[in-house]
């Protein structure tokens, strides 16, 4: 009998502990589900992104052929690769910029860079590539805003407008390093710039009410700061080409302004379109990109604050190669077995991701997905082609940097009539 009791006993305990565990397993399916909720704002990115549905969520436009082939009749040109993927794939007014070009009349580029660490990362490499490519494929001029106040505000790990300031000075670096044509690019520091930024900063804070702040970017009344609530219009007024008086000269009052960017930053510049008629100011156009995933899954995007979720632009040719090899995420299966059978899911394949943003050739990029969905390639083969790829452009940009000085620095800071 008190062996009975024993086994009962036993048995009842080993019920309550697969229970339990059940309930853990029901619950960690419930996390892994919320996480996967897509949420995309101005400060914020996280789940599965899903861009159809979030160009329809902001009332984007999709990129069409038309206007690829319109760009390439207008410049004799190629576009470049990431427009062609339609990794660039939504846009606001984008048809008028060409349009304006088709006409002759000035316009310019405007991207910018919150400096939240020493140096940048692929994702942050993403918009300064395309900006590159349109200011030499359309020959026009670019303005690029570093926001050493918005990290500041936003940042708990930057502690000081000095420590903001220096690591803006080195992602300077990491911008010029990129080939801008000087004679054609203006590069400004908000805390330094702000005279000139502040009229029509200003005139964006008197249309614009705490209501619609709040409405765009969840501002909570209690928790958030004066200076968060008053960041939005300094990131608005470079979109208005009276912003740069002595950049643009005499053509300052009437430049259209187009800014290709992550689809994050859509928040922004949908207030600055709906404050910009109220100025006499034209409207923004926009050019909005995917995310680049971070190293280790296909939700959200790559993040400075995530080290092994991000390769580096310092980092050593050793310390890519590890990233890629050990952290990538893979869309192939458990084994080798399986792979040969069943092949690669390429949507959730890091590397294979990455490669769509890296990768030139076309035919390439295709044979390598048509193989490596079929089970024909293995993970590691294509995180070794990716290595192939992403190692000489690293390396070249890191020969680039080493070349710029702080004089460069300030050369490209200073006030200045650009050439166009």
């Amino acid at each position: 009998f008190t062996v009975c009791t024993q086994v009962m006993s036993t048995l009842k305990l080993v019920n309550e502990l697969l229970s339990a565990l059940k309930r853990d397993d029901h619950e960690d399916e419930a996390i892994e589900n919320e996480e996967e909720e897509m949420k995309v704002t101005g400060t914020e990115v996280t789940g599965k992104v899903d861009y159809e549905k979030l160009c329809v969520q902001f009332g984007c436009d999709l990129l069409t052929n038309d206007m690829i082939q319109k760009m390439q009749r207008l410049t004799g040109k190629r576009v470049h690769p990431m427009i062609r993927r339609k990794l660039y794939y939504a846009h606001r007014d984008f048809d008028k910029i060409l349009e304006c070009h088709e006409k002759g009349k000035p316009w310019y580029l405007y991207t910018g860079r919150g400096p939240s660490s020493d140096s940048m990362h692929l994702g942050h490499m993403i918009p300064f590539i395309i900006n590159k490519h349109l200011q030499d494929y359309f020959n026009v001029p670019i303005v690029i805003q570093i926001t050493d106040d918005e990290k500041f505000f936003w940042k708990d790990s930057i502690t000081s407008l000095e420590m903001s300031k220096q690591m803006a000075r080195e992602n300077i670096k990491d911008i010029i390093a990129m080939g801008f044509d000087i004679t054609k690019t203006f590069i400004f520091i908000d805390t330094e710039y702000i005279g000139y930024l502040y009229p029509n900063v200003c005139r964006v804070q008197e249309k614009v009410t705490y209501n619609q702040l709040r409405s765009i970017f969840g501002f909570d009344a209690d928790g958030t700061s004066c200076g968060k609530i008053a960041y939005p219009a300094i990131q608005a007024v470079p979109a208005f080409s009276s912003t740069f008086p002595v950049p643009f000269g005499a053509r300052s009052e009437r430049m259209m302004c187009l800014i290709p960017c992550a689809i994050d930053q859509d928040p922004y510049f949908r207030m600055t379109r709906d404050v910009a008629p109220k100025l006499g100011e034209h409207k923004c156009a926009t050019l909005y990109s995917k995310f680049i995933p971070g190293l280790r899954g296909p939700k959200g995007k790559m993040s400075a604050s995530i080290g092994t979720s991000a390769i580096y632009l310092n980092d050593t040719p050793k310390e890519v190669r590890k990233k890629i090899m050990k952290y990538a995420f893979s869309g192939g299966q458990d084994t080798e077995e399986l792979q040969r059978k069943l092949g690669a899911n390429l949507d959730v394949d890091t590397s294979y991701q990455y490669l769509t943003f890296f990768m030139d050739d076309d035919e390439r990029l295709k044979q390598i997905g048509e193989q490596y969905a079929a089970g024909k390639l293995l993970s590691g083969e294509v995180k070794q082609i990716l290595c192939e790829v992403l190692l000489p452009i690293i390396t070249q940009f890191q020969k680039n940097r080493q070349l710029v000085t702080d004089e460069i620095v300030d050369a490209f800071l200073a006030v200045r009539p650009l050439e166009f």
